[in-house]
């Protein structure tokens, strides 16, 4: 029924449009009335879009906080895409399905044209690799035929940051935006919205309920929850990550160090300075050298022979290898001791946060406003510059002009931003929905040490999943308790990575707010724990997670029901998931 009733409405959009175009009120405030809007530029937010349009959603409005759309694979940086867990032993990718499937192919066929090699990266940490500007075109690509300005549904506005939500009783409807250039204010009243926000602005701004920092094991009975608030920091989360992709140079180069640059931070970076690293005097625990900074070119035993290293660890494109032209090797290089915590920061970052409004250094990253966020942003960038300063000084001593080097490895220019850094940090943990149940380590925590079909298989499944409870060291300890000097990284007792997980699904219930209506969680604004959430926060998941709320949102309008009253209704969670495996779900 659903295809035949947004069919018909499909064939109605002109008469729509005719009346659909923003008016301009006494303030100069542009408006707009849509069936579906979608909250941010991420995978999760562009497959949202694209599986409304799909299902004939007729007016769609999709708003962006900056004018790159892909999130992960393009803004955040993050082109090597991991998609890896254990399957009788070994390593391998989880099965993709729907818009995932569909836009690896095409990234895939792109590397191949490219470089003649779909998967040109020999990346220990990923099959696929991509470019995140070429990438970010692709995304486009994905959205474009469904555009307004293409006779579609969708109409995409960029540059807009959420500033409030418009509620009655208990339900969203409509979001309120700010520009971040100068054009005018933005306004969209909404019959449903989805948050696929990088931290969930429109869930929080809207009122209904959301967690972050971690949870106790009073609230889910999660066996590795710390028991006692006490062993824990509230504002203590999967620590985000300032990535950098470096491109092959025809000349060596050190990068200037960043201001405040201390060799001490990187000396866990390698192997190489391991007696410095001891005689610096770090407490124990903290994360110590464990790999080099590169491999030796030659790869005598393959691409995955040797230890893992920075240099290949998360490779883009290898071309000593593959034999490509010179200057087409492409690395990321997103490292732990890139890592930055969430809490505890240096003093500097303090005072600036206070500074911007008493209390804000004591602020969960959730609840910062975004020019918080941008304080605590712009040094997790010192610290990434810092990393690549180190590895082109301290790590690197190699005088082979044939070796594989950092110095001779630039910033690109992929991002076309100033300091040639993503648009945006990459992260792994955020605001959390309050939903109708939340995905809890007992549901997907391996039980026997042989990974397999999870303990709890749930009614309502809308995607598969396969990922390491994997929580980065969460902690930050300065040297000497100075915070105005150096600091290393360390695991908190209760968070750790490597947890083996079991095959599980993950539930409609989770998209949806337990007591508010109109609104839908996608990206990482999903119903689960922080201990899930480690689990369930890579590209596949982020892309699954939007089109599943898209299609609970369309089953919704064409219903003429309330996304709770689907979840409650097996008909209708059968129409969606009908709905979601009708495309190929498998290669």
């Amino acid at each position: 029924m659903i295809r035949n009733v947004l069919r018909s409405a499909r064939l109605l959009l002109l008469s729509v449009c005719a009346v659909w175009p923003g008016v301009a009120s006494a303030a100069d405030e542009v408006t707009r009335e849509v069936d579906l809007l979608v909250v941010g530029g991420s995978e999760s937010a562009v497959a949202a879009a694209v599986q409304a349009a799909r299902l004939g959603v007729p007016r769609i409005a999709i708003v962006n906080d900056i004018a790159w759309l892909g999130g992960q694979f393009t803004a955040e940086g993050l082109g090597a895409v991991d998609e890896w867990t254990i399957y009788h032993g070994r390593r391998e990718p989880f099965p993709r399905s729907g818009l995932f499937l569909e836009i690896m192919n095409r990234i895939e066929q792109r590397m191949r044209g490219k470089y003649g090699h779909a998967r040109p990266g020999n990346s220990f940490c990923a099959w696929t690799t991509c470019e995140p500007r070429e990438t970010e075109r692709l995304f486009r690509e994905l959205l474009a035929p469904y555009q307004r300005s293409n006779g579609g549904s969708v109409e995409l506005f960029e540059d807009y940051e959420p500033v409030a939500v418009d509620t009655a009783d208990e339900r969203v409807t409509g979001v309120r935006f700010a520009s971040t250039k100068s054009a005018p204010p933005l306004a969209i009243r909404a019959t449903l919205t989805i948050d696929a926000s990088d931290w969930g602005d429109v869930i929080r701004l809207s009122g209904a309920r959301y967690l972050r920092g971690p949870d106790l094991k009073s609230a889910f009975n999660e066996p590795s929850a710390p028991t006692d608030a006490s062993q824990v920091e509230p504002n203590e989360m999967n620590p985000i990550t300032y990535c950098m992709v470096l491109r092959e140079s025809d000349r060596a180069g050190v990068i200037d160090p960043p201001r405040g640059y201390d060799p001490r931070t990187y000396f866990g970076a390698t192997i190489v300075t391991a007696e410095q690293y001891k005689a610096v005097g770090w407490p124990k625990g903290t994360m110590g050298p464990f790999a080099r900074p590169w491999i030796e070119s030659e790869m005598k035993n393959g691409p995955y022979g040797e230890t893992p290293s920075v240099y290949t660890h998360r490779r883009l494109v290898d071309r000593r290898h593959l034999n490509l032209p010179v200057g087409s090797e492409l690395v990321l290089v997103n490292w732990p001791l890139q890592d930055y915590p969430t809490y505890n920061f240096p003093r500097h970052v303090n005072e600036a946060l206070e500074a911007n409004e008493p209390g804000a250094s004591r602020k969960n990253l959730v609840d910062m406003t975004p020019n918080q966020r941008r304080i605590v942003f712009d040094d997790a960038k010192r610290h990434t510059l810092g990393l690549l300063h180190y590895l082109q000084t301290l790590a690197d001593s190699s005088d082979d002009e044939n070796a594989v080097s950092f110095r001779r490895m630039e910033l690109t220019d992929e991002f076309g931003t100033a300091d040639r850094l993503p648009w945006k940090p990459y992260v792994r943990e955020g605001l959390r929905l309050d939903a109708l149940y939340m995905l809890r380590e007992t549901d997907v925590r391996d039980r026997d040490g042989v990974q397999s079909w999870a303990d709890h298989m749930v009614h309502d499944n809308v995607f598969g999943f396969q990922f390491n409870i994997d929580f980065h060291p969460t902690k930050r300890i300065f040297l000497n308790d100075d915070n105005t000097g150096p600091w290393a990284h360390i695991h908190s007792s209760s968070r750790h990575w490597g947890t083996h997980t079991d095959r599980a699904g993950f539930p409609l219930r989770c998209l949806v707010p337990a007591r508010f209506d109109g609104l839908l969680g996608a990206g990482k604004n999903l119903g689960y724990t922080s201990i899930v959430s480690s689990a369930v926060r890579l590209h596949g998941h982020g892309m699954m997670a939007g089109q599943a709320a898209a299609t609970v949102a369309a089953v919704a309008l064409d219903e003429k029901r309330t996304p709770r009253e689907v979840a409650a209704r097996i008909e209708s969670v059968r129409q969606v998931q009908s709905l979601l495996v009708e495309p190929p779900v498998d290669r």
